[in-house]
């Protein structure tokens, strides 16, 4: 069985890039449009995946163009989509303007990725069998749940995304292991201004791994910080799918037996790639890509 299941979400990205943001009322130009895989678990799996880990899709896809698209991309990378279901809701999406300088703001409408509301027997297999399950708020919230309790209880290290960040049910974040929030979701979170003071409060009882995009990744453990890690400079074209990469790639090198400092730095890395390139799956590096830019 996999060592890494990822129960998430599997959208097609639908990118524009443009100039700006328009405002209410207003129609701009845009300078291109491109569809590409996505869904923060896809995003996930993937960039787990090319990292060397080894790793199973929980997830659902309409029966249509993009979901063949979709499985079709986790198969290119040895993801075991075993547990892909096909649904006769149409495939997510996700609506992504780029904007100069590399910013994104996106809309999600999830399809498919809503239509389960229930742990199927065959993916709560694949979850008990393997050593983290990594996981994010774009399938139903008592789904996510389900599965983090069910891989708490089987001694499964729990990894959270709490993205889109929207409230929880009670005792959902004590079943997590690693919380991985960029600033503003550790914030909304913690219900606090201050993303370190945010970072603190959230980590009594977990490991948080707070991105913080071309300020770095601050690091907390039990109330108190533990490291504050500077961003590689680049030079960004697209952060879309950056903190995806990010956690994907964090995750793969853990499960392979790399300690803390080794796979943040081996994350942040690969973070980095994947900005100077347009698109989340398109953007992801391989291994090999990591490890020559590491030096």
């Amino acid at each position: 069985m996999s060592r890494i299941a990822v129960l998430g979400s599997a959208n097609m990205d639908l990118v524009v890039r443009q100039p700006r943001l328009p405002v209410p009322g207003e129609t701009i130009l845009g300078s291109s449009y491109t569809a590409v895989p996505g869904g923060k678990g896809l995003n996930q799996a993937v960039a787990a995946a090319r990292a060397g880990g080894d790793v199973a899709f929980v997830g659902a896809i309409g029966r249509d163009a993009f979901g063949s698209a979709l499985r079709a991309t986790l198969v290119a990378d040895g993801v075991d989509v075993t547990r892909l279901v096909e649904t006769d809701v149409e495939t997510g999406t996700a609506h992504i303007a780029v904007v100069d300088g590399g910013e994104n703001s996106i809309v999600v409408v999830a399809g498919a990725n809503g239509a389960l509301t229930e742990l199927r027997a065959e993916d709560a297999a694949a979850i008990t069998a393997a050593d983290y399950l990594l996981t994010q708020f774009e399938r139903p919230l008592a789904l996510v749940a389900a599965a983090l309790d069910l891989a708490r209880a089987h001694g499964v290290t729990t990894v959270l995304t709490p993205a889109p960040v929207q409230a929880m049910p009670p005792g959902l974040l004590e079943l997590v292991d690693i919380l991985v929030p960029n600033a503003i979701e550790a914030c909304q979170l913690a219900g606090l201004d201050d993303p370190t003071a945010a970072a603190r409060a959230l980590s009594r009882g977990r490991l948080v791994v707070m991105t913080r995009g071309g300020d770095g990744v601050l690091v907390a453990r039990d109330g108190e910080l533990r490291h504050d890690l500077p961003a590689r400079r680049v030079e960004p074209v697209d952060t879309t799918g950056a903190g995806d990469t990010f956690t994907g790639v964090l995750v793969a090198r853990l499960s392979l037996g790399d300690d803390l400092p080794s796979a943040l730095a081996a994350a942040g890395v690969a973070a980095s790639i994947s900005v100077t390139r347009p698109g989340a799956t398109t953007s992801m590096p391989t291994w090999a890509e990591i490890t020559a830019a590491r030096g």
